[in-house]
């Protein structure tokens, strides 16, 4: 467990200040002066692939922590309320000021990364998403640029999320699958 591990960072029951905030198994703990029960569970979050005419993916460069400046598909946390759906157009508009013309749910994959020294565990959930347009979009709030990639142009080593790594290599596969079907 590292020492970013939330078990390991929260010392102070967030509901009334004791410092008598212990684990309460592997991922919870507990305030043995009021009774708080806090449990570690993962954050959602979206991720959106979007392609041009020509099949390439889009990618986005960060422009926050974590792995600034490194690559990463446009998304992000879901807010309180919202749907996945609705947090996908959402970041695609603050992102990119990109409009969904159509989207489909893709899957899910487990991932965590540091944020103020704290792990964020996050359950990332993956949208194959159609624009409006893609002219006259610009990089906005938390991303640097954008740019559309073939496989062969990628470095998965500049992508350092596991899921996202993990959405973009099944993305190229299922091309690949696509052009050379098994019989």
């Amino acid at each position: 467990m590292s020492n970013t591990h939330p078990l390991k960072v929260l010392n102070y029951c967030p509901k009334c200040g004791s410092s008598d905030f212990k684990a309460s198994g592997e991922r919870s703990l507990k305030c043995n002066s009021c009774g708080f029960h806090y449990f570690i569970n993962s954050a959602a979050a979206v991720a959106a692939l979007v392609t041009n005419e020509k099949g390439q993916l889009m990618l986005v460069t960060r422009g926050v922590e974590p792995n600034y400046g490194k690559l990463d598909l446009p998304g992000g946390f879901i807010d309180p309320l919202e749907s996945a759906e609705q947090a996908v157009a959402r970041e695609l508009s603050e992102e990119l000021g990109l409009e969904v013309k159509s989207m489909k749910y893709l899957g899910s994959a487990p991932n965590e990364y540091v944020f103020s020294e704290f792990t964020v565990f996050t359950l990332d959930m993956a949208f194959e998403v159609k624009a409006e347009s893609l002219e006259n979009l610009k990089p906005m709030d938390d991303i640097l640029g954008y740019r559309f990639y073939s496989e062969a142009e990628l470095d998965y080593d500049d992508i350092p999320a596991p899921s996202i790594k993990q959405f973009v290599k099944h993305f190229f596969e299922k091309i690949r699958q696509s052009r050379n079907p098994v019989i």
